[in-house]
């Protein structure tokens, strides 16, 4: 493809030898394409069908919300923060991109970096999550050694991520199955044994700080897959239909992560004060003695494969950082390099964590909210009603191309959002007026997408679309060119 971004191509398919994936951050052309959209679907079910989703849903419980409130709140929070992730989704196959190489047209092609290393931190953060409780899983039912099993669980999370893209997606499929196995059976037995009282299943003690968190947390949790959901469709053939890309997104993320979510608030509501596997196990076993072992075991291949989406990722955004700053040729050995250092700093972070799970991870998911809900308005607004999903890729990945080094319209978008943000804060560690005035409401998620979206609409106008569409129709006409070219190859085999 000429004048398009170069990369690695050891192999007819993009794979190297065809079982290691060799690209990472460039363009992925139409011969290395291929898969149906329903593989979205496991794939994000199977993300969000783990222990880390179930501990967001035991939130509101903590702070004395009834399980009949909670799971309102799971349920509104987790739809509402799906539709971010889904749409963005739909980006991957149309422009086989990772998600935020795409958002260089917003935020310019250093600009971006701030984004990235945002989403860097957030990842490895979750990871440090994932891995307190795997470890905790097996310090429960095989051998109590957390340093022992933060290393092993690192090591599997990375050799998968090592492996890539379609590895990542065949591997969710096959959990899915074990976890419907494990999990469906353990669900049943949760709610036959939940016992939960009248007041349980009533909203006559509804308070809304409680709800407010707990909602927050569901549709942060949905929203922390947005910055990098496109990674995992960019392989998919251009002409896949972006609303079949969307649902089956949709869908199975929002399938996995109420049911988990409200599995956590059932399980907190009847085994009060419970961590979230001590919880699992005290419900399992009593319904069947040893079934808890049986049921936590189940959960580890869960975490680790989890733990593999956010390396990858995070992979993908240290080597946007990077790029950005100076370009880089990105092959297969950098993306091991940037995988492993992700590992090792997750790693670091869950040998030197302390504090109470649940106090932390709400607290994380409260940040990680903030940051990501002007980028996602930025970028959502950008791709469909002001650039309508046109770029020229080839100017993505030039340093002084179309979209500049810093994009000021995205960037002074974002930081509108963010300051509009802050008096609708309430969180443990500052409470803004606004929020104060509704007795600790937080409406910071609203006002966030609105005003970045609102704004970046605004500054949007003064840009010329047209010379923008001359050449983005240059780069659709490359893609022909290679289509006819590939399609011309494959007949003579």
């Amino acid at each position: 493809m000429a004048d398009a971004p170069t990369g690695s191509t050891d192999g007819p398919s993009g794979t190297g030898t065809g079982t290691v994936e060799v690209r990472s951050i460039d363009w992925v052309p139409l011969g290395d394409r291929r898969g149906r959209p329903w593989s979205l679907g496991p794939l994000w079910f199977m993300a969000n069908a783990q222990v880390t989703t179930l501990a967001t849903g035991m939130l509101g419980a903590a702070l004395g919300a009834s399980f009949l409130s909670s799971l309102l709140a799971v349920v509104l929070g987790a739809a509402l923060g799906t539709v971010f992730t889904a749409f963005h989704s739909a980006q991957g196959p149309q422009l086989g991109l990772p998600q935020m190489i795409q958002s260089r047209a917003q935020f310019g092609y250093r600009g971006v970096a701030v984004m990235c290393a945002f989403v860097v931190l957030s990842l490895t953060g979750f990871n440090v999550f994932n891995q307190a409780l795997a470890a905790e899983a097996l310090n429960a039912t095989v051998v109590d050694n957390t340093e022992l099993w933060y290393v092993v669980l690192s090591a599997l999370a990375l050799l998968l991520a090592v492996f890539g893209y379609h590895w990542i997606h065949a591997t969710q499929r096959w959990l899915t199955l074990l976890f419907l196995a494990t999990f469906g059976v353990f669900t049943v037995v949760a709610v036959v044994e939940g016992g939960l009282s009248g007041d349980q299943l009533s909203l006559a003690g509804f308070e809304w700080t409680s709800f407010l968190v707990q909602f927050g947390a569901a549709a942060a949790y949905q929203l922390g897959w947005a910055p990098y959901v496109s990674d995992y469709s960019r392989y998919l053939p251009p002409q896949t239909s972006p609303r079949a890309a969307l649902w089956h997104t949709y869908g199975g993320s929002l399938a996995g992560a109420v049911w988990l979510m409200a599995l956590g608030a059932l399980l907190a509501a009847g085994v009060a004060d419970a961590a979230p596997l001590e919880a699992i196990r005290t419900v399992a076993d009593e319904a069947v003695d040893g079934f808890g072992t049986v049921i936590l075991l189940a959960a580890i291949p869960g975490l680790v494969s989890v733990m593999t989406l956010n390396i990858y990722a995070a992979s993908l955004n240290i080597i946007t950082i990077a790029d950005s700053v100076r370009p880089v040729r990105p092959t297969l050995r950098l993306r091991i390099v940037t995988c492993s250092a992700v590992t090792a700093a997750a790693l670091l972070g869950a040998w030197l964590s302390t504090g109470a799970f649940l106090d932390n991870f709400g607290t994380f998911l409260v940040i990680l909210l903030y940051v990501l809900i002007p980028w996602t308005s930025v970028n959502l607004v950008d791709y469909y009603f002001v650039r309508r999903g046109e770029y020229a890729i080839r100017e993505i990945f030039r340093p002084d191309g179309r979209y500049g080094r810093w994009a000021w319209r995205g960037l002074v978008s974002y930081c509108a959002g963010i300051a509009a943000m802050v008096p609708f804060i309430s969180s443990a560690w500052y409470t803004g007026p606004a929020a104060e005035a509704m007795g600790g409401a937080d409406l910071a998620l609203f006002v966030g997408v609105v005003v970045s979206g609102a704004v970046y609409l605004a500054v949007a106008r003064s840009l010329d679309l047209e010379a923008e569409r001359r050449l983005a129709r240059d780069s659709h006409a490359t893609y022909a060119e290679e289509a006819v070219t590939f399609r011309q190859a494959r007949a003579a085999r």
